[in-house]
């Protein structure tokens, strides 16, 4: 055997058992695997059920992801205000949305006190998660490749958001 072709195998084995080991992309994780926290909006399960679409219970209380692409979001370009989906707290000026090519609608700034980041290790590598600062709902993730002022990009999950038009 050549010795690319024994590197090549070697690192072909090695890929095949990290996937096998990592979580699926876009899986859930329960409320137990977050951090204790007291959010000033308190609901139990059941009522965030009845309060909540299964698509929006999956995504903003099990940490799920919608599939790129997917929400109609993307195409808002009215001024206002993005929501929480779950409880109506404002998160984004539509002045800081901007257009990522990610198939996610991306903010380079949340609003004063609207958001809560922490850290997330759910897919084997080190992200950090976005939250409401309310209710605690997983909104998406934040990443240092946004275009200035800040350089960030809020990568939000259409489905736990809401326009409000203003």
């Amino acid at each position: 055997m050549t010795p690319d072709r024994r590197a090549f195998l070697m690192l072909l084995g090695g890929a095949s058992a990290l996937a096998l080991a990592a979580p699926r992309i876009g899986s859930a994780r329960s409320g137990a695997d977050r951090p204790p926290r007291t959010w000033p909006l308190q609901l139990s399960e059941a009522e965030w059920r009845r309060r909540l679409t299964p698509e929006q219970f999956h995504i903003l209380r099990e940490a799920g992801t919608e599939r790129p692409g997917t929400s109609p979001l993307l195409r808002e370009h009215r001024r206002g205000t993005f929501v929480c989906a779950a409880d109506g707290h404002a998160l984004f000026a539509s002045s800081t949305k901007f257009e990522s090519g990610t198939g996610w609608p991306s903010f380079w700034r949340p609003l004063p006190g609207a958001v809560v980041k922490q850290s997330d290790r759910s897919l084997g590598i080190e992200r950090t998660e976005v939250l409401c600062a309310r209710c605690g709902g997983h909104l998406g993730h934040v990443f240092d490749d946004g275009p200035m002022p800040t350089g960030d990009r809020y990568c939000m999950n259409g489905v736990a958001l809401r326009f409000v038009p203003g």
